[in-house]
């Protein structure tokens, strides 16, 4: 049996390439949209990719298997548990509890694991030319290392209204199928850590069922109201894109052919296209931004999150424009069309040219932990806390308030524009992605927390947890 995990860290996310080399034939797993990865594995095994499934409609990014089923000519094989409101609505091979399916010599059994999604399986793995034990369970998002799927994904981000508790309950009894399973099994699970569709992924990337059953959280709670409510307590703000990859990917994503490079823009042409309000992504480092950037640029910087935050900021709808360098152009556009971000106009190396034409670069202030002490001392200042809330109800400095860093343009009408508003996180990033919003929509009144409540606790400035007390609901 040819095996291989094929990790995304961006998205933390794993898809999975099974191949019986006998029969040169192979499955792919929950593919990404670029599927370079998939068939160049191919072709260097010598094996023909036959077949793609999926364990669920994924939510945190654009599936790949139309993608690789048009390359490639192979079967998709699909969930068709859950309910009609739960079906893909493209064509595909349904899939339902204990039906099972060969690659060559390695025979999938199909089990129905709901509790994430409605429709969510699991494939438990045999390789019938070494034995007649399975060996492996592809989990999904049902069971990872150390945690297990969050429930509330379908209410709290696709905006299916009173679904979470039921779902919480599916998956308690979903995983009373896990702890029957053998604990050899190995347990090979679609995300990692950083990813939202959980709240505590472990960083190494497999288990086992037997270890699970030792140290997993969600496996050691027998009553199920005890474990209804531990697993929807403390659950991460799903990022706001995550309700359009439910949509495209029931749908079907659109396909590619192959990954879209955009070409860089003239001043000649920068500007024409500026004349048509595009939204200006600069992914340059956050203090690079501060210093000069074009007047209504977003600050996403180019690091291992800018797939999401380009999610939270980035209207489906509207083009958009990167500033960013020639050598992470390639890169930066495979994290975007990985979440369906396909429409950029274009990229600009540097600000040079811009300057140099007479145009007035912006700059975001920052405030250091001593200045800002002295202001909230003084009063008149509006401190905003960008991080996520159960980091909020941890600790946060006093009197700020609460407002996710992805949901300050639904809290415009909040921010007052008469006093000085500041921002922090942790260390600054999502922070200067916030403020660099409000600026774009013309608050000039914002600064940057430098360090953010790191520096402030580093200090020894005062902090409180007031839990949810100043939180501005989402």
């Amino acid at each position: 049996m040819f095996f291989k995990h094929i990790y995304e860290e961006n998205l933390a996310q794993a898809s999975y390439m099974i191949g019986c080399q006998s029969a040169g034939v192979a499955l792919v797993i929950d593919p990404r949209r670029d599927i370079d990865v998939y068939l160049d594995l191919a072709e260097k095994e010598n094996l023909q990719i036959t077949h793609i499934a999926e364990t669920h409609i994924h939510a945190d990014f654009l599936s790949g298997s139309r993608e690789l089923a048009a390359a490639t000519g192979a079967d998709i094989l699909l969930s068709d548990e859950g309910g009609a409101d739960w079906l893909y609505q493209f064509d595909h091979s349904g899939l339902k509890n204990g039906g099972t399916f060969s690659v060559g010599n390695i025979l999938f059994e199909v089990i129905h694991t709901p509790g994430h999604t409605p429709e969510h399986i699991s494939f438990l793995v045999t390789d019938t030319a070494a034995g007649e034990l399975p060996v492996m369970l592809f989990s999904g998002d049902f069971v990872f290392v150390g945690d297990v799927g969050r429930p509330d994904l379908l209410e709290e981000a696709a905006g299916y209204s009173g679904t979470k508790e039921e779902a919480a309950r599916q998956m308690f009894y979903s995983l009373k199928k896990f702890k029957a399973l053998p604990d050899h099994i190995q347990v090979w699970p679609a995300h990692g850590a950083g990813s939202a569709c959980g709240k505590a992924l472990g960083a190494v990337p497999s288990s086992t069922v037997g270890y699970e059953k030792a140290v997993n959280w969600a496996l050691q709670i027998k009553d199920e109201d005890e474990f209804v409510a531990e697993l929807l307590e403390g659950q991460p703000e799903p990022p706001k894109y995550f309700s359009m990859m439910k949509k495209m990917n029931k749908a079907g994503a659109p396909i590619l052919g192959e990954v879209p490079i955009p070409r860089k823009l003239t001043l000649h042409q920068f500007k024409t296209k500026m004349n048509n309000q595009p939204i200006l992504i600069d992914t340059r480092d956050k203090l690079a931004f501060a210093g000069g950037h074009i007047a209504g640029s977003i600050n996403i910087q180019d690091n291992n999150s800018f797939s999401t935050w380009s999610g939270w900021m980035i209207d489906y709808e509207h083009p958009f424009i990167l500033v960013a360098q020639p050598e992470r152009i390639e890169d930066l556009t495979r994290a975007l069309v990985r979440i369906g971000l396909d429409n950029i106009a274009g990229y600009i190396p540097n600000l040079e040219s811009w300057a140099r034409s007479g145009h007035e670069l912006e700059v975001l202030d920052q405030i250091t932990i001593d200045e800002l002490k002295h202001e909230l001392d003084a009063g008149e200042v509006y401190v905003i806390d960008v991080r996520n809330q159960s980091e909020y109800d941890e600790s946060h400095i006093f009197g700020s308030k609460k407002i996710q860093a992805g949901q300050i343009p639904e809290h415009l009408d909040e921010i007052p524009k008469d006093i000085s508003v500041i921002l922090h996180c942790a260390s600054g990033d999502r922070s200067s992605i916030a403020a660099s919003y409000l600026l774009s929509k013309g608050f000039q009144n914002v600064k940057n927390l430098t360090g953010g409540i790191n520096a402030w606790h580093e200090a020894g400035y005062p902090a409180e947890r007031e839990f949810f007390s100043q939180a501005i609901s989402a």
